[in-house]
C-alpha cells in the first residue's frame, strides 16, 4: 500500500507522524477505586458535511483513534491512513493475516487470545477500507464490531465467574471429602472396637456355657448315683421286709 506503512499489526498507519512540544509533568497518583469507563466517542454526523474526504478522516479518527506517544518531550501522533485500498491490498491483507496467525502459533479452534487479537485487527482494517468508500457502511460495521466485542466480553465475564464458581465448589468438595474420610476412619476404629467387644463377650459366653455343661454333667452323675443307691437300698429293705414277713406265714 502506498502512502502508509504496516507496523506490528494489520492496521496501516501514516508513515509521516506529526509532532508537537509536550511538557511532561510528574505522574499523579490515580484513584484507588475502579476507574470509570470513558465516555463514548461522539462520531461526526454524516449529514451536511461538504468535504467527503474530511468527513471520512474524521470518522476514521473517531473509529480508530490515532496513536500517541512521547519521545524526547515531543508528543507524536500517528493517524490511520485514509488511502483507499485496492483488490491487491485485500489479498495482501489476507496473506498477512495467515502469516501472522502461523508466526504467532494461533490455535485454529477453541478460545485463543492471539487469534482473536489478529482477527480483530483485520476487522478494523476492513472497517477502515469500507469507511473510506462509504462512511455510513463503515459506521454500521462499527456497530457490528462493538456488539461483537460486548458479547465476547459478556461471555468472558460469564466464563470467569463460572471458573471461580467451579473452583469454590471443588474446594468445598475437597474439604467435604477430607471430613468424610476422617469420619470414615473414626467409624472404622469404632467398628473394630465393637468387634473386639463382641469377640470378648462371645468368649465369655462360650466359657460360661462350658462351665454350665460340666456342672450339669456332674450333677446328673451325682443324681444318677443317688438314684442307684436309693434303688439298691430299696431292694435291700424290701428283701429284709420279705424275710421278716415270710416265716410268720
Amino acid at each position: 500500500m502506498c502512502g502508509f506503512q504496516c507496523l506490528n499489526d494489520l492496521l496501516p498507519y501514516l508513515a509521516s507522524s506529526q509532532a508537537r512540544p509536550l511538557k511532561v509533568s510528574p505522574q499523579q497518583p490515580g484513584p484507588s477505586g475502579p476507574v470509570p469507563q470513558p465516555p463514548k466517542t461522539k462520531l461526526p454526523s454524516t449529514s451536511c458535511v461538504p468535504d467527503p474526504t474530511k468527513q471520512a478522516e474524521e470518522i476514521l479518527n473517531a473509529i480508530l483513534p490515532p496513536r500517541e506517544w512521547v519521545e524526547d518531550t515531543q508528543l507524536w501522533i500517528q493517524q490511520v491512513s485514509s488511502a483507499p485500498s485496492t483488490r491487491m491490498d485485500v489479498v495482501h491483507l489476507q496473506e498477512q493475516l495467515d502469516r501472522k496467525l502461523q508466526q504467532r502459533q494461533a490455535r485454529e479452534t477453541g478460545i485463543c487470545p492471539v487469534r482473536r487479537e489478529l482477527y480483530s485487527q483485520c476487522f478494523d482494517e476492513l472497517i477502515r477500507e469500507v469507511t473510506i468508500n462509504c462512511a455510513e457502511r463503515g459506521l454500521l460495521l462499527l456497530r457490528v464490531r462493538d456488539e461483537i466485542r460486548m458479547t465476547i466480553a459478556a461471555y468472558q465475564t460469564l466464563y470467569e465467574s463460572s471458573v471461580a464458581f467451579g473452583m469454590r465448589k471443588a474446594l468445598q468438595a475437597e474439604q467435604g471429602k477430607s471430613d468424610m474420610e476422617r469420619k470414615i476412619a473414626e467409624l472404622e476404629t469404632e467398628k473394630k472396637d465393637l468387634e473386639r467387644q463382641v469377640n470378648e463377650q462371645k468368649a465369655k459366653c462360650e466359657a460360661t456355657e462350658k462351665r454350665e455343661s460340666e456342672r450339669r454333667q456332674v450333677e446328673e452323675k451325682k443324681h444318677n448315683e443317688e438314684i442307684q443307691f436309693l434303688k439298691r437300698t430299696n431292694q435291700q429293705l424290701k428283701a429284709q421286709l420279705e424275710g421278716i414277713i415270710a416265716p410268720k406265714k
